[in-house]
Order: structure tokens, then sequence, then C-alpha cells
């Protein structure tokens, strides 16, 4: 009978146990968005997951909405996520690269000089975004992509998928849901195009089927999982109508043949999102959301998610799986130290003993 610490495939995936950590910003990348040697160290403590997914990152320099998050689109960042990789893999482990860009979610002071903020629409986002001093700025009015821009955008992920194998990662999560673009395309409030990308439900999810199509065509569709959250609010969220919203989505990729979806399970009115999932959708689901080990066993022996993922109570255990195992306690996080903003700063981040030491 599988049970949590059993393997399981997801897609080309081979993993050997179902716990998976969640991606996590944690604001440690170094002054060119480069990962370091102690995003290497981090990510190498917590290779025991069944699968990593790393922290959101960036595919394009528009695509930045944070201080100090970590990008994907030069050399010196592949180099980084190379040794982040290799550290994994040295470990057993798996990892996959969260593609995050952030849209309209972001404030100028956190991007590059020439970088643009872009979205579905020419609507900020309503949320504020933190700066580089932590402070919470107003984010930027952004400008509404042309049509003919989309496929360029599109085009950025499908580099930034290659570069992430290319520098040794398993596969690519596109990142659809906390109100970054993808999400913004798919909200009918934060997208009011006319074009064949806006107005109906059908053109409202064609960026985010579009983009999957493209990666899977690049890098193999077993290497592609996605990321939603149906209902959920942040950084000024509001579909007129989630669950046909999501339901358009899934069985429109469904025959993609991708590697898995990945549901942030958060109340949904009407119905719930992971029965919405599993009714449009017949290929893998990892299940994240207020989960504890029986949680997550229960809902494996109903074959509701094919693995799990915890996000909070990786950083204090890095050795989370074996805690599970055992039983042993678990260690709090310290909050204050969640984002620092500096690439070589190990408080809160890998000073977190693992059992016995």
């Amino acid at each position: 009978m599988s049970d949590i610490f059993s393997p399981v495939r997801l897609g080309d995936l081979e993993l050997a146990n179902r716990i998976v950590m969640a991606p996590m910003t944690r604001d440690r990348a170094g002054p060119q968005d480069e990962p370091t040697p102690v995003m290497a160290d981090y990510y190498r403590q917590r290779a025991g997951a069944g699968l990593i997914v790393t922290e959101g990152t960036q595919p394009s320099p528009s695509g930045k909405g944070y201080w100090r998050t970590p990008g994907i689109h030069s050399e010196a960042q592949v180099d980084g996520w190379r040794a982040v990789a290799q550290a994994v893999h040295d470990e057993g482990g798996r990892i996959v690269m969260q593609l995050m860009h952030c849209g309209r979610a972001s404030v100028r002071a956190n991007k590059d000089a020439g970088a643009e903020t872009v979205a579905p629409s020419a609507i900020p986002c309503p949320d504020p975004i933190p700066g580089p001093d932590g402070v919470p700025q107003a984010t930027d009015m952004p400008r509404a992509l042309e049509t003919h821009e989309i496929a360029g955008v599109i085009a950025d992920y499908v580099t930034a998928a290659r570069n992430a194998i290319r520098a040794g990662m398993d596969g690519v999560e596109l990142h659809c849901a906390s109100g970054y673009l993808p999400m913004q395309f798919l909200s009918s409030n934060s997208n009011q195009r006319a074009d064949r990308y806006g107005g109906s439900v059908e053109n409202r999810v064609r960026f985010v089927v579009e983009t999957l199509t493209a990666l899977a065509d690049a890098i193999g569709s077993g290497r592609v999982g996605f990321r939603i959250c149906p209902g959920i609010t942040l950084n000024g969220m509001a579909d007129v109508d989630p669950h046909e919203t999501y339901a358009t989505l899934l069985k429109a990729v469904d025959g993609l043949e991708l590697a898995y979806v990945h549901l942030i399970h958060i109340p949904l009115d009407g119905q719930d999102s992971l029965e919405l999932v599993r009714a449009h959708w017949s290929g893998p689901i990892i299940e994240n959301g207020a989960l504890t080990p029986d949680k997550a066993r229960v809902l494996l022996a109903e074959g509701k998610a094919d693995a799990m993922s915890f996000g909070y109570a990786f950083i204090a255990n890095p050795d989370l799986v074996a805690r599970f195992r055992t039983g042993a306690p678990l260690a709090k996080a310290d909050r204050s130290s969640f984002y620092t903003g500096h690439g070589d700063d190990r408080r809160g981040y890998t000073d977190y003993p693992a059992l016995g030491d």
C-alpha cells in the first residue's frame, strides 16, 4: 500500500517519496539576481524531499517583482542554479524550478533600470509590494501588452525553461497563482483585453494554455508542472467565476500529459477546489495547504492526491522527511529572518539544525 514515504512518478519525474518542498521566496539572491553558494547549501540541506520546487524565479528582467529574487535569464544565473541542482542531486534529490513572472505585482525600485512592468491590462495591482528596504510600496502602473508582444513573453518562458534544464534542473513549474502574470490573464478583473487573450473564459485561459504548450514542446511535457489557486484574492485577484475559469483551463491542458498540477488549496465558494481539479484533470496532483502527515495520508489513501507539498515546515526543519518518519517534534521558524535581502546571510536560512546536530 502506498504511503507518503513511498516512491511516485509524476510525468518524467521519479520521486523517492511523496513529500514535496513547496516554493518559497526567501530574497537571498546575489547582486545579479544569481543564486549564491549559500542558496545551494539551503537546497542541499532539504534534498530529502521527494521533490523540491524552487523559489519563484523570474524568466526575464521584466518578470521581476521583488527584491533579491533569482532569475534564469543570464549566464551568471544559470551558473548559480547549476550549483544548486548539483548540490541537490549529490544528495539523491530531485528539483524543479518555479518560473514566476510577477507582471503588475512589482515596484520600480526592485527592478533593473531598463525593465518594464507589463500586464494583460493597464490596471495596477492594488496590494503594496515590499521594496529593497522591506517597506511596502505602491505598485507601478503596468503597460498593457500588445497582442503581438505576447508571443515574446511566452518565448521568454521557453528560454528560461531551457536554461533551467541546461543548469541541471529536473523540470519547471509554471506559477499560475498568487496574482502574478498568468493569473492576471486568467482573472476577469485584471484582464480587460478585447483581443483573443481577453473577454471570454476561453480567451482568458489562452495565455496559460499557450505557455504550457510551448514549455512542453521545448523540454518535454513530463518535465512541466503548473501551480494554481482558484479563488485566491492575493495581489488584487477577483475573478467573477473561478469555477468556470479553472475548469476551462484544466480541461484545455489535460491532454498535454504534463507532470502535475500543484494546487494551493483554499476555501472556494460553491465547490471544494480539490474536487474541482479532480473533476477536470486526469494527471498527477500535488496538494498544498495546511497539511500534516496524517492529513496527507488520508488524501493519499482516498486517492485524492499523488503527492503533498509543505512550505513553512521546511524552513526550520531541513530534515523534515526524517522528522515525519520518526514522529520527532518540529522546530519553529523565526519569521523575522524570512526575507533578509542578503545573498550571504545564513541567519534563519541554513543555520537550522537537523536532528542529532
